[in-house]
């Protein structure tokens, strides 16, 4: 009817289309591509990478979540994987590079089956199943773990901190994570534990060695007295926090004030020190020797401040305030005039004290502290950067472990364990989702594949002999990447938390389930085709662009 006619255009000039299998395919390279960029770093012998930015900086690092936030990715595909480690990161603080990796994996496999000619709907059907049964499996063969249990904990920190530049002080590292997590800590009704890992303050310092660094029973504001008259330490501090300003109001509307009199002047500088006088007396009057502010103090209010002997602190940080509260038990006061002594917090010692070349202010001594903080010292930039990142992964696998009261063992041996039933399992399904179970169980054994690769190890040999173990009913049996055998990972004192396999199963799972589901990509004008990874090779240079 339409031959000979000239055909409807629907998109913009420029905008490309790719669908099918074409579509699939460069989807599935852009994701492996950022899988492979993080593989590397896997496990106690993983390498680091250096990032440089566009303005120069650099970062050096092998953590999974802050290669993928660092390096500038666009295509739409490649931006879903660093999702899921975003999300890991945030939910268990590691296992961010296990999480990438697997979803590489199960894409890869996805591949083979898809030229199989088994479709899509199919692979992500059988890849939910298995992915229910692996979860069911790990949760079977997890222990109990409780928030007493120091010494699991602290062993559970030390394995998230294996293999990074913070490994050669792990074990104080781990002892201050373990303590930090257990003084933060809180039960409720039910008698479950929550942590909140955002009432642990981490400050750092260039300076001194990693050794230095320690926890502190309350908070470091990294802020001096506001004047030099004031005390430099006070014991048994009573402190007030407010987050107004002791200086005179300045009018909301423009206004002009007309003298003609130098006594009229005068009359309004009196006025401005009584006011300021005013506020000094509402201070005393509450009984309090310490006031933490969160916007300016007057010069002159400083000078009352200082005859009155009351240490005093100004532009501290909101985020500081929240932590001075719940660590001192202080009410933050709005207006000064209705500050009463019941809002006062507590602490044992409030003292300014000299870090590198900055003046401190260091809270401690506080009675029942819900919040802490830990200085972290070491001799570069980079080295501060790295150790706060370890202590991040530390802090966050010992927070789930204490609320979820299970973990598991590393290694490799849970997904081992994992992909032995999920290969007794597929035969029961039946169907074309057998093949993407049996899929599934192969992407699995990425890990131990991985960690093997990492220490230069022969890969095949290792599978083969964990196969063997876990059919021998050795549950526990991992890759000692330092041994090069097959060990007892629980012997070890190779532990993670179970949330932190969980997590990544599940969200690896639905990542590759919702990037296989693709069979269209439109892509706006302003993108041309061949510099993006899909046309070229697979490595991160072509992530400049998206197709």
């Amino acid at each position: 009817m339409y031959a000979g006619q000239q055909p409807v255009i629907v998109l913009k000039e420029g905008t490309h289309r790719e669908r099918g299998r074409g579509a699939q395919g460069s989807n599935i390279m852009a994701a492996r591509a950022v899988a492979d960029a993080v593989r590397s770093t896997l496990g106690p012998k993983g390498m680091d990478k250096m990032l440089v930015d566009s303005m120069g900086d650099v970062i050096i690092t092998n953590d999974g979540v802050t290669i993928l936030k660092e390096i500038d990715i666009a295509h739409p595909a490649a931006k879903m994987i660093v999702e899921v480690a975003k999300t890991q990161d945030n939910e268990c603080g590691d296992g961010t590079t296990t999480a990438v990796i697997f979803a590489g994996e199960l894409l890869k496999e996805a591949e083979a089956l898809v030229e199989q000619n088994v479709h899509p709907t199919m692979i992500c059907e059988g890849y939910r199943i298995a992915a229910e049964k692996a979860v069911d499996v790990l949760t079977g063969i997890a222990d109990d773990i409780t928030p007493n249990d120091e010494k699991r904990l602290r062993l559970i920190a030390e394995t998230a901190m294996t293999g990074k530049s913070a490994g050669s002080q792990k074990k104080l590292l781990a002892e201050i994570a373990v303590k930090a997590c257990s003084l933060v800590s809180e039960k409720d009704a039910d008698g479950k534990y929550s942590v909140d890992i955002d009432n642990i303050k981490i400050e750092k310092k260039q300076g001194g060695s990693i050794s230095d660094s320690h926890l502190i029973d309350g908070i470091i504001i990294d802020k001096e007295r506001v004047h030099t008259g004031m005390p430099k330490f006070v014991e048994n501090a009573k402190i007030l926090l407010v987050d107004s300003a002791v200086e005179v109001k300045k009018t909301e509307v423009d206004a002009k004030i007309q003298i003609t009199d130098p006594a009229q002047l005068q009359a309004f500088l009196d006025e401005e020190e009584r006011m300021l006088k005013k506020y000094v007396e509402q201070i005393k009057a509450t009984g309090a020797n310490v006031v933490m502010c969160q916007k300016g103090v007057d010069d002159l209010a400083q000078h009352y401040l200082a005859k009155a002997g009351i240490y005093t602190v100004r532009r501290v940080k909101k985020s500081d305030m929240e932590k001075l509260a719940k660590a001192t038990g202080a009410n933050v006061v709005s207006k000064l005039s209705e500050a009463a002594p019941e809002d006062l917090g507590a602490a044992g010692r409030i003292e300014e004290k000299k870090i590198a070349d900055d003046e401190m202010t260091f809270v401690t001594g506080c009675p029942n502290a819900k919040a802490v903080s830990i200085l972290i010292r070491g001799g570069t930039e980079h080295v501060i950067d790295e150790i706060e990142r370890a202590l991040h992964d530390a802090l966050g696998v010992v927070s789930v472990a204490i609320e979820d009261g299970k973990m598991t063992t590393g290694g490799g041996s849970a997904a081992m364990e994992i992909a032995l039933a999920l290969r007794d399992y597929a035969p029961t399904v039946g169907g074309r989702e057998q093949m993407a179970i049996e899929s599934f169980a192969n992407a699995v054994e990425v890990v131990p594949r991985a960690l093997s690769e990492n220490a230069g190890l022969d890969a095949i040999d290792i599978l083969i002999k964990l196969r063997k173990a876990h059919r021998e009913g050795k549950k526990n049996a991992g890759v000692n990447v330092m041994s090069g055998e097959v060990e007892d990972m629980k012997a070890l004192n190779v532990l993670e938390p179970l949330r932190v396999g969980t997590q990544a199963i599940k969200s690896a799972t639905e990542v590759a389930t919702m990037i296989l589901r693709i069979d269209d990509v439109i892509a706006s004008k302003g993108l041309s085709k061949g510099e993006g990874m899909p046309g070229g090779a697979p490595g991160m240079g072509g992530m400049g662009d998206m197709m």
